[in-house]
């Protein structure tokens, strides 16, 4: 009577390798022309048929001095290993297309009136991303800069672009360029007509904006010998009061340059009354970026 065989539970890495090699001598014919494509000796290869016999525990192929043949179910196990087989390779490729596959939401956080920089790199590197593909969903959103630190903190955002003031230890933080500011005055303003030769006791006794954002060192001493009677959350709120003609205060360079240019805006002692202070772009420590955040940081270093 024949011995009742437990039916595979599972099929494990073994089990694979041992069908790679059965698949490769049924397709040499043989144990010997099996030998070169799997680089192994004719003596690994019975022991690994064994192996696979007895875990299956049919007869998978005769051996011998009449040659090399399959079994009626060496031929049907052959061919489940080859669908088998052929759905990892699909799983493989499919897992490795997904690495490569750009899909899913870039979450990004901005100090505001930064799309003004002559060399709006963020943008440059958004274009790039989107253009490697549009499954990429991008959710921008405008805070003053210790909200987007604490939103990157959080992981309410994946990266963000902050002034470099006062790095904060959880954070990673990556240089992106310099943001010059300059004290400035409207067409409105008593000192508009005398902008560029305007002395220092003027500028002391004009009514000033200061902010009550996170400023650097430089920011604040130049703004510690100004009359400083108003204050203001952002630079869109700064410019808003200089614009009425009854404030000076510093707006950075490149946000003022439409005012400037319509002539509605003015330069106050120009070359010194200025400070400088460095963007960057921030991420967090010890997380494990996407391959979106990846490839977005990789385009904004490229641009």
């Amino acid at each position: 009577m024949r011995a009742l065989v437990s039916p595979l539970a599972q099929v494990s890495d073994f089990d694979l390798r041992l069908l790679r090699v059965f698949k490769a001598v049924a397709e040499a014919g043989s144990f010997a022309g099996a030998e070169s494509a799997l680089g192994i000796t004719r003596s690994a290869i019975s022991l690994h048929m064994a192996d696979l016999e007895q875990r299956l525990g049919m007869r998978l192929c005769q051996r011998g001095r009449a040659g090399f043949a399959l079994t009626d179910q060496g031929r049907e196990v052959l061919r489940s290993a080859e669908s088998l087989l052929a759905a990892v390779e699909d799983f493989r490729t499919g897992v490795n297309q997904l690495h490569q596959t750009l899909r899913g939401d870039l979450n990004i956080g901005l100090m505001n009136n930064l799309v003004t920089l002559p060399r709006m790199r963020i943008t440059a590197a958004l274009q790039a991303i989107r253009q490697r593909s549009d499954a990429v969903r991008i959710h921008l959103s405008m805070s003053p800069p210790g909200e987007v630190e604490r939103g990157v903190l959080d992981g309410r955002l994946h990266v963000g672009a902050v002034p470099l003031i006062t790095p904060l230890s959880g954070l990673a933080y990556l240089p992106l360029y310099d943001e010059t500011s300059q004290l400035y005055c409207s067409h409105g303003h008593p000192l508009f007509a005398q902008a560029s030769e305007v002395d220092a006791t003027a500028l002391r006794e004009a009514a000033a904006v200061v902010p009550t954002y996170r400023m650097s060192a430089e920011a604040i001493q130049m703004h510690q010998g100004l009359n400083c009677v108003a204050s203001a959350s952002d630079r869109e709120a700064i410019a808003f009061l200089i614009l009425t003609g009854q404030f000076i205060g510093f707006l950075p360079d490149h946000y003022a340059a439409a005012w400037v240019a319509q002539g509605q805006m003015a330069a106050l002692a120009p070359g010194r009354q200025r400070f400088s202070v460095p963007l960057a772009l921030v991420t967090r420590k010890g997380r494990r970026q996407s391959l979106i955040v990846e490839q977005f940081i990789e385009a904004l270093m490229q641009t």
